[in-house]
């Protein structure tokens, strides 16, 4: 059964930054693609970016584009996501997310707060 845990989220001004990770568990997650997702309040839940098995590839949301950067150590089978330039818009919750065996797992989420 694969487990997601997130953390490092927390409160930060404008213009800050934050390095949320994403630790797996259970299931090794280094053939498979995996992404951040995130949930503002009263929307729904969005996806953000996305990275490749090998880490090679990515793709973001042109909300977050050139601001966030995705990572992942698959030896530590870790998936990070730099944010950087951070605005008030991107307060919200954030989920990474794998799909696995024909199921999606997410994790329980880190708050990320952007607020002066």
């Amino acid at each position: 059964q694969l487990k997601l845990v997130e953390s490092g989220g927390g409160l930060v001004q404008p213009g800050g930054s934050l390095r949320l990770s994403c630790a797996a568990s259970g299931v090794a997650l280094d053939h498979y693609g995996v992404g951040w997702f995130r949930q503002a309040p009263g929307k729904e839940r969005e996806p953000i970016s996305c990275i490749s098995s090998s880490g090679a590839s990515t793709n973001y949301a042109d909300s977050v584009k050139g601001r966030f950067t995705m990572s992942r150590d698959n030896a530590k089978n870790t998936m990070y996501l730099q944010m950087n330039s951070l605005k008030p818009e991107d307060t919200a919750i954030y989920y990474c997310n794998a799909f696995v065996n024909y199921r999606d797992y997410w994790g329980q989420g880190t708050q990320v707060t952007v607020s002066s």
